[in-house]
């Protein structure tokens, strides 16, 4: 495909593509409980060999740019998968405050790209000492392809951030919800492991799973080093009265 730009504006935020895949599955991971989502989706762009094709950008969001192995980190940055067809929306940013809108363009990016389903990734708070995963979906296929795999299906529970303004729009997207329990607010690499295997098993990734922890862990100290940076040249713009999930 050839390289071009496409800009497109909802008023909130801004999506750029140089590239546009067609009827892709798209998986999206921004930072919440235990990081889940964003370890996930940086485990799947490594070993997908996924490639940046885009963004998303908003006036609303924290002007920070962290830079990593020499090379500027898109806050809100897109890759492509080809050969899985897979897009994946990956996060480091602090994006309390702006849910709506990401949820919002998130959809905005299923509809332009004409996606088959979209996969949100989400850590919950464990009630106990086990780290159980859970789904939801509306479509009876899907769950009964998840329940098959002894994913269990959530059926109680609170939602929050951008995973519940997406799951809330489920009669315009295809939807399938991942959710696992964590114990903690700092980045939690097992966790995250567990959904990858899920994964690799619904969607036939055939990633190799012996170097999944030792991964994990790598990128566990990678995004608590970066996090921590942005906590502390944050700190004076957050008042003592902000929950801070971020860790």
């Amino acid at each position: 495909m050839k390289n071009l730009t496409q800009k497109q504006s909802n008023h909130d935020m801004d999506i750029v593509l140089t590239k546009k895949p067609k009827a892709p599955i798209i998986i999206e991971g921004f930072p919440g409980l235990g990081l889940i989502s964003t370890i996930t989706t940086e485990f799947l762009i490594k070993h997908l060999n996924a490639k940046p094709i885009g963004s998303m950008w908003s006036r609303k969001l924290v002007p920070i740019a962290a830079v990593h192995d020499a090379k500027i980190i898109q806050p809100l940055e897109i890759f492509y998968a080809e050969k899985e067809n897979i897009v994946i929306v990956h996060a480091l940013s602090d994006v309390r405050g702006i849910e709506w809108d990401i949820s919002k363009a998130i959809q905005q990016l299923y509809d332009m790209l004409g996606a088959k389903e979209l996969i949100t990734i989400e850590g919950i708070m464990s009630k106990g000492e086990t780290s159980d995963i859970y789904f939801y979906t509306g479509d009876a296929k899907k769950r009964k392809k998840l329940e098959d795999k002894k994913i269990l299906p959530l059926k109680e529970g609170i939602i929050v951030g951008v995973t519940a303004g997406l799951v809330l729009k489920e009669k315009d997207m295809n939807i399938v919800g991942i959710f696992i329990e964590t114990h903690s607010k700092l980045p939690d690499s097992m966790s995250a492991a567990k959904v990858v295997k899920v994964l690799d098993e619904y969607l036939g990734l055939n990633l190799d799973p012996k170097p999944l922890m030792e991964a994990a862990a790598q990128f566990e100290a990678k995004l608590k080093t970066l996090l921590e940076q942005t906590k502390q040249t944050m700190e004076h713009k957050q008042t003592k009265d902000e929950m801070n999930y971020m860790g």
